[in-house]
């Protein structure tokens, strides 16, 4: 019974997500495409992480989202770091007294010399 409660809290968050989203996107121009950091080569592809579940405070989400991000980013490229990632982006909802964070960037690496 708990796992059917928490795939419904899950089911209700995506929701809320997609309902709080869609008119923001809809009013606001998509953000501009910032360079790449210098000395630095990125991968095509934004990747997005995102910590399990819903954390008690939003720092403690927005660190379990970096680390989602940084697991993928480094199956790319070894030496990625949240810090040099290209148009990093860190979108946090909130859920009563708890919060869900989502990292959003290019992951990069410095270029081959």
């Amino acid at each position: 019974m708990p796992k059917i409660a928490s795939m419904s809290q899950v089911i209700l968050s995506v929701g809320v997500l997609a309902a709080m989203g869609a008119p923001a996107l809809a009013a606001e121009p998509p953000p501009a495409q910032s360079a790449t950091p210098k000395g630095f080569e990125c991968h095509d592809t934004a990747l997005t992480g995102s910590g399990a579940g819903f954390k008690s405070s939003q720092e403690e989400s927005a660190e379990a989202a970096k680390v989602a991000w940084l697991e993928k980013a480094k199956a790319i490229y070894a030496d990625a770091d949240w810090t040099t990632a290209k148009n990093p982006l860190m979108q946090c909802v909130k859920q009563g007294l708890y919060s869900k964070c989502f990292a959003v960037g290019y992951p990069c690496h410095p270029k081959p010399q």
